[in-house]
């Protein structure tokens, strides 16, 4: 029931992912301006005795058991403020260049989330998927971030509490369904406090982020090349915010502005998605089997039948052949929708999903989706990504909401954002108040002086970080480089646009970074 993710290389999509779980961020900003004066100030350029021996440990790789890549473990302290108290260990994977071409060092990659397991990405898509000439010169590496996938992960509710948790109802009718959701949320986050209590205070943007530098420093790179895709965004400006000397070469993709607070966060991509679902509808309507309207219908009008129908599942889930018995509710197919917006390449696959929900009232197209979506497996179980997620999103910033009632009085901005989603998406950001650990992070600006260039990349119709989010975070840092895809879809690297790839790849490979403003459809 998060709002914001990034879901990596699955059937919807090969680059990141993004999720915003309850309280992500909140004041809009233009580019060169912010609402917010805090900035994130760097750490002391010395490495402080206390972590010498972990920045001086040394890998022990192994065989993965998949071909071409390695496998080791690295130690990093629980609590920065008190690094004796005990160690994390992450799961760090990496395939070596392959040539030819001198080796230019490591290239750390992560897909997003927050929760997505950089491993999983690295050897699903990225240590595969991306150019040649960057696989020839690069180590590409992945960590999995603290609290995530193999790297202590946070765990809160098993397969069947997730189920009864993604189908709660997120479009309260009554003070009945209020209270239901609003102990959904408290469940969730009292599973995560039972089972996790310990890591829980310390899976921080900031903390992953100095968990990143240990690992240059280990790898043996002066300075770190970092690609990041969605919140990976965030938390690769968050490094260069930290350690602006050791910026090498960074991409960010699909960017975060993280002078917002939670709700203004929340807002703005709650109208992203809108935007997303208003591109896919004037799509849908051109075609013989679209079931929101034939060629004429407006997206205005193709979304009040989407609406329709989601209010008919509300009060009547359809039956969706699964062997256990689940049912598309209205919450499963909202996000079954969503998770088409991150990419325009399954926009078909949701157009039939809807047909076969709407016109022959079969929920499995859709079910499927939120499936996706969830990250939920064949047989009932659930990766960590929500479960990490929550966690992280919950502790860098203060809640969007703290109780129901102001999320009664959102209501009429967060649908104006979004006719379609503003309503589950206003509910859905409920769920960071029933926290049991304090936010230790804020919304501020990061201005990363002294860093090399950084190349920041927005496109024009991400649904889920808005492309002026990636305006604000290049405007923000002293040497950001703004590279804009016209587009659709979340990220665009990899994504079939030669020239935005002929770009970065160009930074990478020759550190020469595109002018700032470069533009590529």
């Amino acid at each position: 029931m998060n709002t914001m993710r990034h879901i990596e290389a699955s059937g919807l999509r090969a680059a990141g992912a993004l999720i915003v779980a309850a309280g992500l961020l909140a004041t809009g900003c233009s580019r060169g301006g912010s609402t917010t004066d805090a900035a994130l100030a760097a750490l002391p350029r010395s490495t402080p005795a206390s972590l010498s021996a972990y920045y001086g440990q040394e890998l022990r790789w192994r065989d993965c058991g998949a071909p071409g890549f390695e496998c080791s473990t690295l130690k990093v302290p629980l609590d920065y403020d008190k690094p004796d108290s005990g160690d994390i260990e992450l799961a760090v994977a990496r395939k070596k260049a392959t040539g030819p071409g001198k080796r230019l060092g490591s290239l750390l990659v992560n897909p997003g989330g927050p929760g997505g397991s950089a491993v999983g990405y690295l050897q699903s898509y990225a240590a595969l998927g991306y150019p040649a000439e960057v696989r020839a010169r690069y180590d590409m590496v992945g960590v999995d971030p603290r609290g995530v996938a193999r790297s202590e992960p946070v765990e809160c509710l098993d397969g069947s509490q997730m189920d009864a948790y993604t189908k709660t109802d997120i479009t309260p009718d009554d003070q009945r369904e209020t209270d239901e959701l609003a102990a959904a949320f408290k469940k969730f986050a009292n599973g995560c406090e039972s089972r996790s209590g310990t890591v829980l205070p310390h899976v921080s943007t900031v903390e992953t982020a100095r968990d990143m530098d240990i690992l240059r420093a280990v790898l043996g790179d002066k300075k770190l090349t970092y690609a990041g895709a969605s919140y990976g965004t965030f938390l690769g400006a968050t490094y260069a915010g930290l350690f602006p000397e050791r910026v090498g070469r960074l991409v960010l993709d699909g960017a975060m502005d993280p002078s917002l607070a939670s709700r203004r966060l929340a807002e703005e991509q709650t109208a992203g998605f809108e935007t997303a679902f208003r591109a896919f509808a004037e799509d849908c309507v051109k075609q013989s089997d679209c079931p929101l309207g034939g060629p004429g219908t407006t997206a205005e009008a193709a979304g009040k039948n989407l609406k329709a129908f989601l209010r008919q599942l509300d009060a009547a889930p359809l039956a969706a052949g699964s062997s256990d018995g689940r049912k598309l509710t209205e919450s499963l197919a909202t996000f079954g929708v969503i998770a088409a917006m991150y990419d325009e390449g399954a926009w078909s696959q949701l157009r039939g999903a809807l047909t076969t929900a709407m016109k022959q009232k079969d929920g499995a197209g859709l079910l499927a989706l939120a499936d996706s979506y969830y990250e939920r497996g064949e047989k009932g179980t659930y990766t960590n990504l929500m479960f990490a997620n929550a966690a992280v999103n919950c502790l860098d910033l203060p809640p969007a909401f703290t109780s129901p009632e102001q999320v009664e009085q959102s209501l009429p901005a967060f649908e104006k954002a979004s006719p379609v989603f503003g309503e589950s998406l206003a509910w859905s950001s409920l769920n960071c108040a029933y926290w049991p650990v304090r936010a230790t992070g804020t919304a501020h600006r990061i201005e990363a002086n002294g860093a090399a260039p950084i190349v920041v990349v927005g496109t024009t119709r991400d649904p889920a970080t808005p492309y002026h989010w990636a305006e604000a975070l290049a405007g923000q840092l002293s040497s950001g480089r703004l590279l804009t895809y016209e587009g659709d879809g979340h990220t665009a690297y990899g994504r079939g646009s030669t020239c935005i790839d002929t770009a970065i790849n160009r930074y990478l490979i020759e550190g020469i970074a595109p002018e700032d403003g470069k533009r590529c459809s």
